[in-house]
């Protein structure tokens, strides 16, 4: 078995410089594939954060990053981005030890997907413009985008390099200096990328990590007065405080990407494809172990076609195989934590109360090990009302709906709280394309599961998202100020 790489860095970075948190306070990481603790990590304070804080301010207001030219700080992040592909395999197997990610999705996957993100965006600097305003001929007016300044991050856990891609990127790209507060759960990679943008040239003070508990340092990061932008993704309920915070202190400007329960609609006239739709949606449901927001959670098939489909479906599960995330032959590793295991097993059981039916899995795998492993599950005769219909599971389960109509399929897809991400198969484009405009989602696929890529931005309708974006161009909006 694979274990950690030696002097995988645990503390906070600071203006440059590895510290310990205030009183040397530190919180025990777990290994979710055994239940044991994998090392301990920096705990760190308000104070922590404030110092971090206050270190990218004066790294933003002296402008060694913040005014750099913008052909610099594209030569530097390219730099970093090199980096990142010289040590990715160190960063991937970070994540699927930390947070028990299949290392086959760290090493081709997310890996590839940091690498080309900050590159993406390093390339962006020099392409975006502003704009003159029309003016009589005694006065100019410049329509400019400045950086924000200081943004705060609050990461999650199941695609911890990944994530933070997303936002680094196009922050550090616009100029801005940045205190990030990576997920308790899953903090090493952070980490390690923070030390691998100053070993690129980042300068001191503007790649600053707080690691900590949610509740101590990403609150702090929150409240904070001098942080400009906060951005952040986890559940809505967390994504809710992070208003509060925003409210009960600056007004600072919040980015908030949260919960989904996403709809994967399956037409009658795609009968011809059943086993391939099946397949891809096995994907959908299973991949990351269903830790995913954009998770295919939710298959609303027309009711001609559903026994058919269940069927291929619990069949293409059968591939699906769980293991120890480091094993390249695994497929779904652990959940994250126990509470998850309790969570996920709490809600089989309970659609199974509610008159569902268990047709693959829905039992806790590899107990053996004492790691969090549940079964791909399938959840068959699921009624729209029932809470394995409604809640965010964030596990290995899906729930099977059935429908008669066009219009039952919409009202049911968005009969919702969620709106982050929707497919649709059809052999119809007319049918495709006019239901992918009346799902209220924020990405919406035809015929195969995606959540697009680093050139389409990346937010959700309703409380599946707030304020901005991730990806695209359009994430400058939020990290630069007109």
């Amino acid at each position: 078995m694979l274990s950690l790489p030696p002097n995988t860095p645990t503390r906070a970075l600071i203006d440059g410089v590895f510290v310990d948190a205030e009183n040397a306070a530190v919180f025990d990481n777990i290994d979710p594939a055994s239940g044991r603790t994998l090392n301990r990590i920096a705990a760190c304070s308000p104070a922590d954060v404030d110092k971090a804080v206050k270190a990218a301010r004066k790294a933003f207001e002296a402008g060694v990053w913040s005014r750099l030219e913008p052909r610099e700080r594209k030569r530097i992040l390219l730099r970093f981005a090199a980096l990142l592909e010289e040590n990715a395999a160190e960063l991937a197997l970070l994540d699927s030890i930390d947070a028990g990610k299949p290392l086959s999705d760290c090493e081709n996957l997310d890996l590839p997907d940091v690498v080309n993100n900050i590159r993406w965006y390093a390339e962006a600097i020099d392409k975006v413009f502003g704009k003159i305003s029309p003016t009589g001929e005694a006065n100019l007016g410049l329509i400019v985008r400045e950086p924000a300044g200081v943004v705060g991050m609050v990461l999650p856990w199941n695609f911890p390099a990944a994530t933070l891609s997303w936002k680094i990127s196009p922050a550090l790209a616009a100029g801005n200096s940045i205190v990030v507060k990576p997920a308790e759960l899953a903090s090493l990679s952070t980490i390690r990328i923070a030390a691998l943008a100053l070993e690129a040239g980042i300068p001191a003070g503007v790649f600053n990590v707080v690691p900590g508990l949610g509740h101590v340092a990403g609150k702090a990061l929150g409240l904070h007065p001098d942080v400009d932008v906060l951005t952040f993704t986890g559940s809505t309920e967390i994504g809710r405080q992070f208003l509060r915070y925003a409210a009960d202190s600056n007004l600072k400007k919040v980015v908030l990407e949260c919960g989904g329960k996403s709809p994967q609609i399956v037409m009658a006239d795609a009968a011809d494809r059943i086993p391939a739709i099946a397949e891809n949606l096995a994907g959908a449901a299973f991949w990351n172990g269903g830790q995913n927001c954009t998770c295919g959670s939710r298959i609303l098939v027309q009711s001609s076609i559903r026994d058919a489909f269940v069927e291929a479906l619990v069949k293409a599960a059968g591939a699906w195989t769980v293991g120890q995330p480091t094993d390249r032959d695994s497929k779904i590793g652990p959940l994250i934590e126990e509470s998850a295991l309790t969570r996920v097993l709490g809600a089989v059981e309970q659609a199974r109360k509610d008159g569902a039916r268990i047709v693959a899995g829905g039992r806790r795998a590899l107990p053996e090990t004492g790691g969090y492993f549940v079964e791909p599950t399938i959840i068959d005769d699921v009624a729209p009302h029932m809470a394995i219909a409604r809640d965010e599971i964030f596990g290995p389960v899906v729930a099977v709906l059935s429908f008669d109509t066009e219009a039952e399929a919409v009202r049911l897809a968005n009969d919702s709280a969620y709106g982050l991400a929707a497919t649709v198969f059809s052999n119809d484009i007319n049918v495709a394309v006019r239901m992918a405009r009346q799902v209220q989602a924020g990405t919406v696929a035809v015929n195969g599961y995606g959540e697009g890529d680093i050139t389409t931005p990346f937010g959700g309708y309703k409380t599946s998202g707030f304020g901005g974006y991730d990806k695209g161009l359009e994430a400058f909006d939020q990290y630069t100020q007109m």
